[in-house]
């Protein structure tokens, strides 16, 4: 009970796209959506089953939870590879900058024979 009404407060909160697409779309087929509307829809025999009933409320938080479980992976994974560039570059730089340090040593005239 809590959580739904802390999510309740939240809602408040939330932005318009938050609002209007709060969740990535289905990546399920029309059948397999239909399939899982029918099972949704039996009555459960298994205990554990029929317990899950009173946490229906709960779907949307677990949708929302997910939801950003994934972007933060997704934000983890973006910065290991901008971490994996920046350091990439560095040494780029790094041999760039001891070529020019060469060059500058190296006399531009050729020497007398």
């Amino acid at each position: 009970q809590r959580i739904l009404r802390l999510a309740e407060m939240c809602r408040r909160l939330e932005t318009e796209e938050e609002k209007v697409l709060p969740f990535y779309p289905s990546s399920l087929a029309e059948w397999e959506k239909q399939k899982a509307r029918r099972v949704l829809e039996e009555l459960p025999y298994e205990p554990l089953a029929r317990a899950m009933q009173d946490y229906l409320g709960l779907e949307r938080f677990w949708q929302r939870f997910n939801k950003a479980k994934l972007e933060e992976k997704a934000l983890e994974q973006a910065r290991a590879a901008l971490a994996n560039r920046n350091q990439q570059l560095r040494k780029l730089l790094q041999q760039y900058l001891a070529g020019a340090a060469i060059n500058q040593k190296v006399p531009r005239d050729p020497l007398p024979l």
